[in-house]
Parts: C-alpha cells; sequence; structure tokens
C-alpha cells in the first residue's frame, strides 16, 4: 500500500459528501465528489485515486455493482474502496466485503472512525 492522499467520495446525498469532503479536506487530502457510479467512473478515467469511498443506495448502478465493476477492472482493481452506507446489517457489510471492498462504515459517518479506517490502509 502507499499513502493516501486522493480519495474519491462516490454518494448521492450532497450532505454526505459535503461532511466527508470538508472532513478530509481539513486533514490535507484532495477530495473529488461523484454523485453516481456513471460519474465515478469518469472521474476515475481521468484521475488517479488512492481511496474510493462509496455509498451504496444510489440511483442507477449500486455501490455493490459498483465496487464489483472496479474490483473487475484491471485499471483500477488496486484502488481501495470503503463502503459508506446507511445499510448496517451484518448481511451487507458481508456482501459489500465480497464485492471487493476493503472495509465497511455504517452512516452516519463517525469522522473519527473514517480516519482510522484510512490510516489503517496507509502503509
Amino acid at each position: 500500500m502507499t499513502t493516501i492522499s486522493k480519495i474519491l467520495i462516490v454518494d448521492d446525498s450532497p450532505t454526505e459528501a459535503l461532511f466527508m469532503s470538508d472532513l478530509l479536506g481539513k486533514k490535507g487530502f484532495k477530495v473529488s465528489v461523484a454523485g453516481n457510479s456513471d460519474q465515478a467512473f469518469a472521474r476515475l478515467e481521468n484521475e488517479a485515486f488512492d481511496l474510493i469511498l462509496m455509498d451504496v443506495v444510489m440511483p442507477g448502478q449500486n455501490g455493490y455493482q459498483a465496487t464489483r465493476a472496479i474490483k473487475r477492472d484491471d485499471r483500477f482493481k488496486d484502488i481501495p474502496v470503503i463502503m459508506c452506507t446507511s445499510k448496517g446489517l451484518d448481511t451487507d457489510r458481508i456482501w459489500g466485503m465480497r464485492q471487493g471492498a476493503s472495509d465497511y462504515i455504517v452512516k452516519p459517518v463517525n469522522g473519527d472512525e473514517l480516519l482510522t479506517k484510512i490510516a489503517a490502509l496507509s502503509h
């Protein structure tokens, strides 16, 4: 793993996206936001990211499908994905990890928990 400095937030909620961008921006991360998986893939095509924070419930392709697609693409498969979702059941978490997620956070996102999980992925 490398140092994480550039993060893509994929979330259709402007409130959640703003909270996470603000939190991460203040900690020195460069943050980009995509409102759905199509926007996320467009950003991934044009920029290199060190981490993706992925919502699950979104219009169009959901976060599980988007994570699976990212992990099956040789260009993006090495980018860690942390699922950030309101879906908090164990089955949701297990399914997210099976799609290739590195970690899983239940909303509302706790800033300290998010930063701890990001730090754990930075080696």
